[in-house]
């Protein structure tokens, strides 16, 4: 018999990546809460609400442009699978120079950016001031913020998550050092948080860099024809187009269900953002899972290994559905007792356990959203995980239409029903997607 041709996928390299994800995830807010957390010392509440109003805002807006680590992870894991080394520095430099570029525009254009997204978030006068101060400092670190997700899509297309976490830890550990020095012994208020984010996101970028140096072949020397390859570049371009795309409709859900909650009175909305922090918890470790999934799909489509990519979609499903299976049953057992930890209101205890029943169900569908969205992902599928996103995005504007009447219920039952869609779409459309591309195998 004839030894295979590529090597089997393994569990052990499913959690290699998975389990520094899951944790870097948990890291990941830290930047808004710290934020949050120093001023709220100050015991001002528009300087409390207007940092909480700018931290929303720059995470949708940086997650609008999260396709910088999709794609620049992808790209890399197919490098790396079809046996080009020599293409990974092009990949991180084209990323950098997107990054670089929107990043930059984003500064132009701070002025009516500003004006624009926080007249859509209506705050008071007080609270939108000083979310425009915080909005006007922080805006300088996109262009490193972005840089910083082209190094860690970069390190996790390599297998080398345990970097990536690293750089994350080191990214928040220095927000924190400067947002406590900056805030409450330097006394620099509300600025001193954003000049605090905008530290620690370049410093995280140079550190980046600096571990990136060390795995490049050749450094950063790109030729030049290689770097603006026409027909990469536009490859290039397309797949993040289509990315943004999706990354848009799944941000017009989550600010939708936000805002129709916040239409439904204070207790409502305070009900839902308890249930939220359980959505949160679930996507930690789900999305651990999906960064599994690119890499070695996009390991397994380079290298045109179909059964390393089948073999990666089992894995990454298969431990992402026991998981779920877990924390839902976490959920179900300890779910009244997290409600009461985190609300004294007796009114928003009740209503967030008559809605707990939507939380229990949500990881199991969601386990297969989150897994074909890194296989897809990994596959650069991106038109179609565009195109079936949209349509996740009807599904759930049709269901909660078509249930508004019974409230904040419908409303729950239309979230479950895009989870499901998001997973179920793409799951059907997975078998012709694959035979599609291993077709000539």
């Amino acid at each position: 018999m004839h030894a295979p041709a590529h090597p089997r996928v393994t569990t052990r390299q499913v959690f290699a990546i998975a389990g520094p994800a899951m944790v870097a995830n948990i890291t990941t807010p830290l930047i808004g809460i710290v934020s949050t957390t120093v001023i709220g010392r100050l015991n001002d509440a528009a300087l409390l609400g207007g940092v909480a109003m700018a931290s929303v805002i720059f995470d949708c807006l940086f997650w609008l442009f999260a396709f910088l680590r999709i794609s620049t992870l992808a790209f890399t894991a197919q490098s790396i699978g079809a046996g080009e080394p020599k293409e990974l520095s092009a990949i991180l430099m084209r990323g950098f120079i997107v990054a670089g570029l929107i990043g930059t525009a984003l500064i132009a254009l701070q002025l009516p950016l500003a004006a624009a997204l926080l007249g859509v978030m209506g705050g008071s006068e007080g609270v939108t001031r000083a979310a425009k101060t915080y909005f006007m400092i922080r805006i300088w670190s996109a262009p490193f913020a972005l840089g910083n997700y082209v190094v860690l899509g970069w390190l996790v297309g390599q297998a080398r998550a345990n970097r990536a976490l690293m750089l994350q830890i080191a990214i928040n550990l220095i927000n924190m050092a400067a947002t406590v020095l900056l805030v409450l012994v330097l006394d620099l208020g509300i600025a001193g948080a954003a000049i605090a984010a905008v530290i620690a996101e370049t410093t995280g970028l140079a550190l980046g860099v600096v571990a990136c140096r060390s795995l490049a072949q050749d450094g950063f020397a790109v030729p030049r024809t290689r770097l603006f390859d026409r027909a990469r570049l536009t490859r290039m371009l397309s797949v993040n187009r289509d990315f943004m795309a999706r990354t848009a409709a799944l941000i017009t859900v989550f600010l939708f269900f936000t805002a129709k909650g916040a239409r439904a009175g204070d207790v409502t909305l305070a009900a839902n953002a308890v249930l939220n922090n359980f959505l949160l918890v679930s996507a930690f470790f789900l999305d651990g899972f999906a960064n599994s999934a690119q890499q070695l799909c996009g390991r397994a489509y380079g290298a045109r290994d179909a059964c390393g990519f089948a073999d990666s979609t089992r894995l990454v499903l298969s431990w992402g559905t026991g998981f779920a299976l877990a924390v839902a049953a976490l959920f179900a057992l300890f779910g009244p007792l997290l409600i009461d930890l985190m609300t004294a209101s007796e009114e928003v205890r009740r209503a967030a356990r008559d809605f707990l029943i939507f939380i229990i169900l949500a990881p199991l569908p969601g386990a297969f959203a989150f897994g074909f969205d890194g296989i897809y992902g990994g596959a650069t599928w991106a038109r179609e995980m565009r195109n079936l996103m949209l349509l996740s995005l009807l599904i759930f504007l049709g269901t909660f239409w078509a249930l508004s009447s019974f409230g904040n219920a419908g409303l729950w039952t239309a979230m479950l029903a895009f989870y499901v869609a998001r997973g179920g779409l793409q799951g059907a459309r997975y078998p012709a997607m694959f035979r599609a591309s291993f077709a000539e195998m």
